[in-house]
């Protein structure tokens, strides 16, 4: 496989917190998602991205300190990744046949 493949990640970030809301810590993520120019789509239960596992792995590590640094205690955090051997995963590739 080469590094450069196109890989879909998946994130979901659990934040734990006993005074703070849940969905604000969870946005927090979300943000560092955005600002970071990949392509992605945010479902209510994950975020899914699409580019390389090099540059998506970086990303989501600063999704994670972006929401314990906004004062989660901890975080529960759960990824799923789609690589392709020989060439590249979109996220179009499955789902543009429903639009």
């Amino acid at each position: 496989m080469s590094q450069a493949n196109i890989i879909n990640l998946g994130i979901q970030i659990v934040p734990k917190s006993k005074t703070l809301d849940t969905y604000a810590l969870v946005d927090k993520a979300i943000e560092v998602i955005q600002q970071s120019g990949v392509k992605h789509v945010v479902t209510p239960f994950e975020t899914v991205m699409e580019g390389t596992q090099e540059e998506l792995m970086v990303i989501a590590q600063k999704a994670q300190e972006a929401v314990l640094q906004a004062g989660a205690d901890e975080i529960l955090v759960y990824y799923r990744m789609q690589i392709r051997k020989d060439g590249d995963v979109t996220m179009g590739e499955k789902t543009d046949k429903f639009q």
